[in-house]
């Protein structure tokens, strides 16, 4: 069985080095680190789910399937 995700069930570290694995070394936009997008997470303000729907929610429609480019900039590798 996979190891919770929940803040309650990690320390900072832990979660830190989650975000780390998820978004592996090249997770940029324009200069800008994805990760930054975690903090909330990582310091056990808001949980991941809650961060990934919100990012859905506010970005919906603006990257299509099999894009490698966003429209921003963005890249993913």
């Amino acid at each position: 069985m996979a190891k919770s995700l929940l803040i309650k069930d990690t320390t900072v570290s832990e979660r830190a080095q989650i975000v780390r694995e998820a978004l592996g070394a090249d997770s940029d936009c324009e200069g800008v680190d994805l990760s930054d997008m975690y903090d909330d997470y990582i310091y056990g303000i808001k949980e991941l789910a809650d961060i990934n729907r919100e990012f859905s929610e506010k970005h919906a429609g603006d990257i299509l399937a099999g894009e490698l480019t966003k429209p921003s900039g963005c890249t993913i590798h």
